[in-house]
């Protein structure tokens, strides 16, 4: 039974934090409800970083989860620019990094997010050298992005996932000269494989965007302690003012290891590994948003996500389940991106291998169309592009796992809810 002698404590303060945080008072919650963030900044939404913030469509104050007044009056414990450094397990504790002060859990929950992955390679202490994750890096970038439009300045972005394309889309929508550098033979492989990444490649050149696949940035180079070029694999020297590496974000596990909870295998993407109810190893920790891997009865395997829905979705979940209610997190993956005048959505979990063809409904060429991955007649991901309303009956097939007939999966005049049983 929870009452209001129990104390809760969220160490993250990111969106799937601050959710929980909201839940366990809606839900009835009396106890204390301790939340610690390692930003100065409350708690804050990320898609408008790479979004409508960084393009200056939308204000500062539009990105935060709650209004600043909203944790007193709800009695929420913030912490703002606070680390915790160690849990101890036995005596169910939290120690903050910065003055040891030690605080107790009934219940604790890690939303501590996903931190950028770093270049490897000589140049990467030069100032013209970013990342995307935090609010901060959005204003500073923002700034960048003004200037070398202003300047016809050129940016290098390494990679070509979805931050890297968003930042591409806003560096030329600012006036910079932007060139992406990505490993494998089209943007988002890994996600979308090679027949829609190739649609992404189009819309960016069309934009005036050069790509450079096939190859890995060897070098940024420097003078002054400014950037002066970046250097790839094949010899190739880009010219450059600033360079963004948008490699992918790693797991912040260090704490939960320390701690010595279960950790999911890098071929589930790493992350705190939990069961359907997103209980950890310790039956009194949870983990939510892009730090949680889990097992997804639906797929089959373990997932971790690092997607704002994840964040929006699981840390409600977490917060049920820290009260005891029956709770199974099992969520369609869904993410969104926005891109020139292009937007979409994606549904599902299909990664290169897993399917067997895309089904084309509308026109690819146009981008105004569905993409559906499919296996053995099973509808596995879907993805709108410029379409729009679709998603819930793009779910309903992934989740029905029924077998349809693709010749009406492509037939734009058969309505998308006939499809599934």
């Amino acid at each position: 039974m929870v009452d209001a002698d129990q104390t809760f404590v969220i160490v993250g303060g990111g969106l799937a934090g601050a959710k929980a945080a909201e839940t366990l008072r809606a839900e009835g919650f009396t106890g204390r409800v301790i939340l610690i963030c390692d930003e100065r900044d409350h708690p804050y939404e990320r898609p408008p970083l790479s979004k409508g913030y960084l393009l200056g469509k939308e204000e500062r104050d539009s990105v935060f989860v709650h209004e600043p007044a909203w944790y007193a009056q709800n009695d929420i414990e913030l912490h703002l620019g606070q680390t915790v450094d160690a849990i101890d397990r036995i005596a169910k504790t939290v120690r903050f990094g910065d003055d040891g002060t030690l605080v107790h859990y009934d219940k604790l929950l890690l939303a501590t997010g996903a931190e950028p992955r770093r270049l490897d390679i000589p140049g990467t202490d030069l100032a013209g050298v970013h990342h995307l994750r935090r609010l901060a890096h959005a204003e500073r970038l923002k700034g960048v992005l003004a200037a070398l439009g202003r300047d016809n300045g050129h940016i290098v972005i390494a990679g070509a996932g979805w931050i890297g394309l968003e930042v591409a889309a806003a560096a030329r929508e600012y006036g910079a000269e932007v060139t992406v550098v990505e490993p494998e033979p089209t943007p988002l492989h890994a996600v979308l494989g090679p027949e829609l990444g190739q649609v992404f490649a189009e819309l960016h050149r069309e934009h005036g965007v050069r790509f450079h696949f096939g190859r890995r940035l060897t070098e940024i180079v420097g003078q002054d302690g400014m950037v002066l070029a970046a250097r790839t694999d094949d010899g190739e020297e880009h010219p450059a003012h600033d360079v963004l590496a948008a490699i992918g974000a790693a797991p912040r596990t260090a704490l939960a290891e320390a701690a010595g909870l279960t950790l999911a295998d890098r071929a589930h993407g790493g992350g705190v590994a939990v069961d359907e109810r997103l209980r950890t190893s310790d039956p009194d920790i949870y983990a939510a948003g892009d730090v949680a891997a889990f097992h997804h009865t639906l797929f089959g395997t373990r997932l971790r996500v690092e997607h704002w829905a994840n964040a929006l979705n699981g840390g409600p979940a977490a917060a049920r389940s820290m009260l005891g209610r029956e709770v199974t997190y099992d969520r369609v993956p869904y993410f969104f991106s926005d891109q020139y005048d292009v937007g979409m959505e994606y549904s599902g979990w299909a990664p290169p291998g897993s399917y067997d063809q895309v089904v084309i409904r509308g026109d690819a060429g146009k981008r105004q169309f569905i993409a559906f991955w499919v296996k053995e007649g099973r509808v596995l991901a879907g993805m709108n592009v410029n379409v729009w309303d679709v998603t819930e009956p793009i779910q309903q097939l992934i989740r029905s796992r029924a077998q349809v007939d693709t010749e009406a999966l492509a037939d734009p005049h058969v309505p998308l809810d006939s499809l599934a049983p």
